[in-house]
């Protein structure tokens, strides 16, 4: 019962990490999947990979913080496949290193740009093409953990992710009643890229950062979220609708 039979689907950040796992299994599940990233090798590489495994995959290139680069997704999206059912807005960049005090400004610039602003362009024209449809939608944006609870020495991921779960919250309540569902995923250490990348970074020790970051001693896979993601966007969850799910091991109840 947990499928997207004909559902047109965009994922953003879907080259690799969560977006990739997200996307390979919307198509699994019988979407039509965009897979929307900046990097075009990568995210050309994803799609097709998806159609050598018998799924319905076309790459579009898109800076998520372009208004009209974003506007260029959703309408392409229609153009290829007619309309748009559900999404998942999972586009970041690697997480800032510095306190407030040290901030490099023009870092903090991209990744809100990105992390924040990137989410609140993809839900305006994604939800404005639901809207025209007048056929229920949903959409999944990512935050994190550090959205529920903050980590040290990062305040710009911090602030974007918490400023995530606000317009989650906020779209949620506009468009809830014409049929739209808008909820928020907070992952926490998943086995990503960005996360190995985060890990050098700070000089940290993978197993030992783990146990600190899990109940269950582990870091998650991506395929982990991708699951969430799916029940959020499939009928399963057609009463869920405002909803922030962390899918962290038990980190925030720790």
């Amino acid at each position: 019962m947990l499928h997207l039979n004909d559902k047109v689907a965009i994922v953003t950040g879907a080259a690799m990490g969560m977006g990739k796992s997200t996307a390979e299994l919307f198509a699994k599940a019988g979407a039509k999947v965009i897979v929307a990233d900046y990097n075009v090798e990568q995210g050309q590489a994803a799609a097709d990979e998806i159609k050598a495994n018998g799924g319905e995959a076309t790459f579009i290139q898109v800076d998520v913080s372009i208004e009209e680069e974003v506007k260029n997704l959703v309408e392409k999206t229609v153009e290829t496949y007619g309309r748009l059912d559900v999404a998942v807005n999972n586009a970041a960049i690697t997480p800032d290193d510095k306190p407030i005090a040290e901030m490099d400004m023009d870092y903090y610039e991209r990744l809100m740009a990105v992390d924040l602003k990137g989410v609140m362009l993809c839900m305006k024209y994604e939800i404005k093409q639901m809207l025209a449809q007048g056929s229920p939608g949903s959409i999944v944006n990512t935050s994190s953990v550090s959205g529920l609870r903050p980590q040290p020495s990062n305040p710009a991921y911090v602030t974007a992710k918490h400023g995530v779960m606000g317009a989650t919250k906020s779209a949620a309540m506009d468009y809830s009643p014409q049929g739209i569902r808008i909820n928020t995923v907070c992952p926490g250490a998943i086995d990503t890229p960005m996360l190995q990348n985060a890990l050098l970074q700070f000089n940290l020790d993978p197993e030992e950062y783990a146990k600190k970051l899990s109940m269950l001693g582990r870091f998650a896979q991506s395929e982990e979220v991708a699951h969430a993601n799916l029940w959020l966007c499939s009928d399963l969850s057609s009463y869920v609708t405002g909803a922030t799910i962390a899918v962290d091991g038990g980190y925030t109840a720790m």
